[in-house]
């Protein structure tokens, strides 16, 4: 049991409670561990007078707490930062549905819960592209600019990648299952698992640096750690990525894949009608552009620019191909992506 998760839970229904009848406040679980977004809070406090109680833990951790505390829930929103977590939410009825035109005009279909019997459940606020790290010295462009490339033997021995199971990932093979088919997906993992230079371990930045390192020659990461070293001051991070390159894969063919972070409305918020307006001020120009600064996240709402130069330098300007495939597809497929690795011996 995470103590430090129940017990920042047990103080927002304190927090509650006690708050005078002239305050409003919002409880936020959120899975967005980014010192960054103090400055969104800050701002829709300041734009609303609703304050914002946050409690922070993982996608996983925030799920297993919102069914074990039920109806007596003090959480009125939710942020995760995965398409499956989001999708798993939904399926586990944690969400309550959300009606506002604001959002359904800002936010395109794709990222956002395909509509059920009960409404949209969850939005999507913010995307990160899934793309490769190459060896810029040892592999060529044109050997590592699919996704499919990952498993072919000329690759045997040069990829690193955090473990399969990680949510980003169980993304990211969801999305190429949609595409290839299941039984050509699982083939491909097989590949993968087998051009493995070491087991998984670490997150997406521990890969990047891998390359650098030459323990390995290619790799998979969210651009937002990407972004994050090309805009770092540290000498060390300019080092690591004066020797890789980045390539947006499947320009080609169905595009790149992108994950969202997104917010939804707990089944159970005790105010319901502040939890949509700071959902629909996350959509908000102000927010987006937050998002795109803040976090190197690209903004899903439509209309907004990205002024963000180490996003714009790595996607060659900013424009690049993305899959149109639904999130929420992507999403439930996950269980049938980690039997595929367990059976394949993808750790």
């Amino acid at each position: 049991m995470n103590t430090k998760f129940f017990a920042a839970a047990g103080f927002l229904l304190a927090a509650a409670a006690s708050a005078g009848a002239q305050e409003q406040v919002l409880n936020l679980y959120s899975a967005r561990h980014y010192s960054t977004d103090e400055a969104l809070y800050a701002n829709f406090t300041k734009a609303t007078g609703i304050k914002v109680n946050r409690v922070d833990a993982d996608d996983a951790g925030i799920l297993a707490r919102l069914k074990a505390e039920g109806s007596a829930s003090p959480a009125d929103v939710i942020l995760l930062v995965d398409a499956a977590r989001l999708y798993k939410g939904d399926a586990d009825g944690l969400f309550k549905p959300i009606k506002s035109k604001v959002l359904e005009d800002a936010i395109p279909a794709q990222y956002r819960d395909t509509a059920g019997p009960e409404g949209i459940t969850w939005f999507g606020f913010s995307t990160r592209a899934r793309v490769i790290v190459y060896d810029k010295v040892k592999v060529k462009r044109e050997d590592v600019d699919t996704y499919e490339e990952l498993a072919d033997p000329k690759n045997k021995g040069k990829v690193c990648i955090r473990s399969g199971s990680h949510p980003y990932n169980l993304s990211l093979f969801g999305a190429v299952a949609q595409h290839l088919g299941e039984q050509k997906a699982e083939a491909w993992l097989k590949g993968v698992a087998g051009n493995l230079a070491r087991d998984p371990k670490g997150g997406d930045t521990d890969q990047i640096k891998a390359v650098a390192a030459g323990e390995c020659q290619v790799a998979v990461s969210n651009t937002y750690y990407i972004a994050r070293l090309m805009r770092s001051a540290n000498a060390d991070d300019k080092a690591i990525m004066e020797k890789v390159g980045v390539v947006f894969p499947n320009q080609a063919s169905w595009g790149t894949h992108l994950n969202i972070a997104g917010g939804a409305v707990a089944k159970h918020s005790k105010n319901p009608a502040a939890a949509v307006k700071f959902l629909e001020y996350l959509a908000s120009p102000e927010a987006q552009n937050h998002f795109a600064n803040g976090n190197n996240e690209w903004p899903t709402a439509k209309g907004v620019k990205v002024a963000n130069a180490a996003l714009q330098a790595m996607s060659g300007g900013g424009d690049f191909k993305v899959e149109t495939i639904p999130l929420a597809a992507v999403g439930a497929s996950q269980v049938k992506i980690q039997q595929m690795l367990d059976r394949v011996g993808f750790k």
